[in-house]
């Protein structure tokens, strides 16, 4: 019929209903990702029903605020594109993304994973916080699992307020009404002064002092002295002179991620395919990859099913043990030195510039000494010597690994006689002592890269020399003699 065909952007309403005694309609909202056009299909009972709610979509197409199609995804589908997608684009740390993962499969998804993200309530919250704590979870854990939420469905609610999500709804986040349990102050993690030279004295003998010296000394983290090479430390000086190191890298231990998929969705992406597809396809590839090697995996030492059997079965549809794909990788790109260890930038260079800390006089001659050493074992080892520059290594010149520099350091403590810190502590150690000699609070916090002075408050476990100088004068005005 002429004349019958609506303009663009103009909506369909049918007049009569359908064989199944529903009214229709077309709503054209826009341009979908691929650039075809997005209509929204609305059927109901009535005509007034089918009219009323062609108003509601137009309105929110032209506040750009309809969202997309389809129904709002769970918390588990949410959670899936943060880790996935949002955060690693941030450039979040991907052992901190792992640490997410872990805590999303073993608390978040198994309590509120199937939930729809609009009718997770605070309540449900509540009673899911207080299930952990009875379950004999740390108040810092649930803490985290809060956080890790929260800051899921901050992104949801602001994209919702502006754009819309799927269905046009405006999301709110429930975190924000939940009061998560209060953390309690951690146990004092420094070494006294005594404590430290037991500790360095014990390490001379077991020929690891320059590697726990320079730690305690200059406040280093564990990856930043184990990813520390020759060409960023100065320690060529005249004696009495300290000398200098740029930290730009920390080694760490990546977990594996599947790279089995990739030339089958590079494949799709070419062909044009949907990103469901695309997901789906490189999901089932993940698992049939992982399929070969589930309930076959064998303990490692830190096992916590060890002398029972080798872990719980694995869940159907289980996508893990990457570390068995013939075709792993790296998150986010990372190239490898050694297996899974890894050089990564550390936080504050990703903020300004290349952190440099003077290296006491003191430890210059010893680190020389140590270089000289490395120098005879790298001709001993001739071939099998792999060059990385590594100013603490093995014998071969491979990086060290962190699990094994946290065990020496376990010993260490052990044959001194001090009660158990972990390794963080040492960088404690560090500030505390620099307190105690009268260093001002501002130059530690340079000395251990913090941008935000309340942090480094955190690592001062003593009372500052003003602090005891006035409480000397007080005792004096108070209760000394005189007027």
């Amino acid at each position: 019929m002429a004349g019958s065909r609506k303009a663009n952007g103009e909506s369909w309403i049918s007049e009569e209903p359908n064989d199944r005694g529903y009214y229709e309609a077309k709503v054209w909202i826009g341009l979908k990702p691929d650039g075809t056009p997005d209509r929204r299909h609305v059927q109901r009972k009535s005509l007034a029903s089918v009219r009323k709610r062609v108003r509601e979509l137009e309105r929110k197409r032209d506040a750009g605020t309809a969202g997309r199609p389809g129904k709002l995804p769970t918390v588990e589908q949410m959670l899936t594109r943060h880790l996935t997608v949002v955060l690693p684009g941030k450039g979040r740390a991907p052992r901190t993304i792992a640490d997410y993962w872990s805590k999303c499969r073993n608390d978040i998804f198994p309590r509120w994973g199937g939930q729809r993200i609009d009718r997770l309530l605070p309540e449900y919250l509540e009673d899911g916080y207080a299930q952990m704590l009875e379950e004999g979870l740390s108040a810092a854990h649930v803490l985290k699992v809060h956080r890790i939420l929260s800051s899921a469905y901050a992104v949801q609610a602001r994209r919702s307020g502006k754009f819309g999500m799927e269905g046009g709804t405006v999301l709110v986040n429930p975190c924000d009404y939940v009061d998560p349990p209060a953390v309690t102050a951690p146990a004092k993690k420094s070494l006294t002064k005594k404590q430290a030279r037991a500790v360095l004295a014990t390490a001379l003998e077991r020929g690891t002092w320059a590697r726990w010296a320079l730690g305690l000394s200059c406040g280093t983290r564990q990856g930043e002295t184990l990813g520390l090479r020759w060409d960023c430390l100065d320690i060529d000086v005249p004696d009495g002179e300290p000398g200098e190191m740029r930290v730009a890298w920390q080694l760490q231990r990546l977990t594996w991620e599947h790279g089995c998929a990739d030339a089958e969705t590079r494949a799709m992406r070419k062909r044009g395919a949907a990103a469901d597809d695309i997901e789906r396809a490189a999901a089932r590839t993940r698992r049939e990859c992982a399929a070969a090697h589930c309930e076959r995996v064998p303990c490692n030492r830190n096992c916590r099913w060890r002398g029972r059997e080798c872990g719980p079965p694995c869940p159907d549809g289980c996508e893990r043990h990457a570390v068995h794909c013939p075709a792993r990788k790296l998150p986010q790109g990372i190239e490898p030195l050694a297996g899974g260890l890894a050089l990564r930038e550390i936080k504050e260079r990703r903020r300004t510039s290349v952190k440099v800390i003077p290296v006491p006089p003191e430890l210059c001659g010893p680190l020389r000494e140590h270089r000289s050493a490395q120098f005879e074992a790298k001709m001993l080892a001739a071939s099998e010597w792999q060059d990385l520059g590594m100013v603490f290594c093995q014998w071969n010149g491979r990086p060290v690994d962190p699990r094994c520099d946290w065990q020496e350091w376990s010993d260490l403590l052990e044959a001194a006689g001090v009660p158990h810190r972990g390794v963080h502590g040492g960088r404690h150690t560090a500030a505390s002592l620099a307190i105690e000699a009268g260093t001002a609070l501002t130059v530690v916090q340079e000395m251990l890269g913090h941008s935000d002075i309340r942090v480094t408050r955190g690592y001062v476990e003593t009372s500052s020399p003003q602090s005891r100088r006035a409480a000397k004068a007080m005792g004096r005005a108070l209760f000394g003699e005189g007027e």
